[in-house]
């Protein structure tokens, strides 16, 4: 398998932005590594009973990671600080009249005070350069709000490296490379991106001065980089959705999309686009939303949503007006504000084309007008399946096993082709299958189980605590630890996890593994695990995963002879996704249920659905409060984004960061809840 390719800062340009940071202080901050949790989870010490249960004498080695467990609690790593300065040693006075004392061995001289590099100047004689370097150390200076501090930063350093010139503009106007970019984000929508969201700046070279020239070249690199980031998936943070995702997003810095883009001529609006997922899965819902969108009409023409404000004629001006002129084409204005016959006239035959009154007032109605109709239930479905699509690496591994939660489905895939496919039972809506990639390094055949410190606390306990034999009777081991004592199943044909599991080290300590409870997997709904994932046919998948030397003749040969691990040839990605929408090769859509609500929450939070969101796991819907307003997370003022209707359950909504739009997080899912008793897994 090709190691994964990560798109990160070019080394030219993080030396760049070294220098800078240098000499701005006040943008420097310590970041420093967070401690990483270990995979798999520790089982919890619990003190012994008073009644002395039956022990079995076991090593005190660490023990298996729980199976359909929730996720270790892990503590918070502590926020990195700047180092305070070491304390410069003391010298001794030196009195008038006195030559200063000779450094000695122990008193080391102190070290001589350089100077912070300064920022490079902009190129000579290049008003435009000037204003570009002007711009970019100005923070007041707005770019797309969703692009925080660091990709500033980072189209700093990125400019800094080419002495702040222009790198988007020729001498009539757009270079090659800027138009095949500008094309891109306009067409964003055949991506499921929306289009409003990166905002092309006007630009009339004929009258642009060096200002209007230097604004236009870094409003055009931000929307650039703002559409690469989020086709990779910038616009959800997952993990705000609920604890129980958390893909590890792969988004590009501002300086790797530029220094991509700004070489590659025409080519670049296709190396723009490139940056969306190119799975087979994703590009064939992308398919099926052209479809439906080319039978809708007044598709093809673009959309504005403009921010509130009064009714505009003639005469008039207003900060919504370039929105307006960017919508109809409309250049030349020495005033871009300015509401004048031009614009008023293409308002008039815009209202007159929709069976309006052609007034040529921007009034209410115009505005919604302007904004185009809300997606379908079918269209916000797609979109939201395509969003989820980047949650997923961009190079899912030559060979690599795809499990889709809500088809009960595993595959393991090699070059486009299914190698296996086998049912699976993954986790009930209370203690769900988590949302990640990982890589599976090994499996162990005749694995031992350890019960979870919640399972042992509310059955086993009580259990010993009338009984001593309680757990041997059922077929468990207690096992002493220190001052507590923890509860293990020996392998064997009863055992929780089968004869196999198959590991692939994560936080939320879940896996794949076999089941004893072969029945299950007869029922066409199969969301009854704790969390892990449960195999049909564990040892035809081994046989897949673990390569030609071990058929499933040999690994049978081991069953019962005690616990063996198994490494795999090369690590393999696994990739526990959730798609609720595919479609086959005719374009057909097939719908699977939103086990765990996941569609509706990516729905809300890009903005796409007013629904409720449904009950959370384990509890009863409640009274929503007076909700804040439920929107994508847009910049309003550049890019004319209105709020959406409030949907009924609190959204929450961006601030000038680079925090993406959220929906309230789901409560914790994880744990064992389920009652102990014979066949219970």
């Amino acid at each position: 398998m090709a190691p994964r390719r990560r798109i990160g800062r070019s080394a030219g340009a993080a030396a760049a932005l070294t220098v800078l940071l240098a000499a701005q202080p006040g943008l420097a901050r310590a970041e420093g590594p967070a401690a990483a949790p270990e995979a798999g989870g520790a089982v919890a010490s619990v003190p012994a009973t008073a009644t002395a249960p039956a022990i079995t004498t076991i090593p005190d080695n660490p023990a298996p990671p729980l199976p359909d467990a929730g996720p270790p609690k892990v503590a918070t790593a502590p926020v990195a600080h700047e180092a305070a300065p070491e304390a410069a040693p003391i010298q001794p006075a030196t009195l008038p009249g006195t030559a200063a004392p000779a450094p000695s061995a122990e008193t080391p001289p102190a070290p001589a005070e350089t100077a912070a590099p300064a920022l490079p100047p902009p190129a000579p004689g290049d008003p435009v350069a000037e204003v570009v370097a002007a711009r970019l150390a100005d923070p007041n200076f707005s770019l797309i709000r969703r692009l925080g501090t660091k990709q500033r930063e980072a189209m700093q350093a990125f400019y800094a490296l080419g002495a702040f010139k222009s790198v988007w503009l020729a001498e009539s106007g757009w270079s090659d490379a800027a138009k095949a970019v500008i094309a891109r984000l306009q067409a964003a929508g055949e991506d499921g991106l929306d289009p409003l969201a990166y905002p092309i700046p006007l630009l009339d070279p004929p009258h642009a001065t060096a200002a209007d020239r230097a604004e236009a070249d870094l409003k055009l690199s931000a929307a650039a980089v703002l559409y690469a980031r989020d086709a990779r998936g910038g616009r959800l943070e997952p993990s705000r959705l609920s604890r129980f995702i958390t893909p590890k997003l792969d988004l590009p810095s501002a300086d790797a999309v530029l220094t991509r883009l700004t070489p590659a001529g025409a080519s670049a609006g296709a190396l723009l686009q490139a940056f969306n997922p190119g799975q087979p899965g994703y590009l064939a819902l992308k398919a099926k939303l052209s479809a439906i969108r080319a039978q809708q009409p007044n598709r093809a023409v673009p959309m504005v949503r403009l921010p509130k404000g009064p009714a505009l004629r003639t005469g008039m001006r207003d900060a919504r007006v370039p929105l307006i002129r960017a919508r109809f084409g409309i250049s030349g204005a020495s005033d871009a504000t300015a509401y004048d016959e031009g614009v008023a006239t293409a308002v008039a035959s815009f209202q007159r084309e929709r069976g309006m009154k052609a007034s040529g007032v921007l009034d209410p109605a115009t505005v919604a007008a302007l904004a185009g109709p809300s997606p379908g239930k079918q269209e916000a479905d797609l979109l939201a399946n395509m969003e989820r699509w980047r949650w997923l690496p961009a190079d899912l591994g030559r060979t690599h096993v795809l499990v889709n939660i809500p088809e009960y489905k595993v595959r393991v895939i090699r070059d486009g082709r299914v190698l296996d496919e086998s049912r699976v039972i993954v986790g009930k809506p209370e203690s769900p299958t988590p949302i990640f990639s990982g890589e599976m390094t090994y499996a162990v055949v005749n694995p031992s189980w350890t019960v979870p410190p919640s399972i042992l606390k509310s059955q086993f306990l009580p259990g010993l605590a009338r009984d001593p034999n309680y757990a041997a009777r059922l077929g468990y081991q207690v096992v002493k630890r220190g001052n507590g004592i923890a509860i293990r199943q020996p392998p064997g044909e009863r055992n929780a996890l089968g004869f196999i599991k198959f590991m692939f080290p994560n936080d939320h300590a879940v896996y794949l593994h076999d089941t004893p409870n072969r029945s299950l997997f007869s029922r066409s709904e199969r969301a009854l695990s704790h969390g892990c994932v449960r195999v049909d046919d564990p040892f035809r998948f081994a046989q897949v995963v673990l390569g030609p030397r071990w058929p499933t003749e040999r690994l049978k040969t081991l069953i019962g002879k005690g616990e063996r691990t198994v490494m795999l040839p090369e690590k393999l990605p696994v990739h526990l996704a959730y798609f609720t929408l595919e479609a086959d090769s005719t374009g057909t859509l097939r719908s699977l249920p939103d086990l765990y609500g996941v569609n509706a929450r990516v729905k809300v939070a890009l903005g796409l659905s007013n629904e409720p969101l449904p009950a959370e796991a384990g509890q009863k819907p409640k009274p929503a409060p007076k909700p804040p307003v439920a929107t994508h997370h847009r910049d309003v003022a550049q890019q004319g984004g209105a709020p959406r209707p409030a949907s009924r359950r609190p959204v929450a909504t961006a601030t000038p960061s680079e925090e993406p739009a959220v929906v309230q997080p789901a409560p914790d899912y994880f744990g064992e809840t389920g009652a102990i008793r014979r066949g219970w897994w």
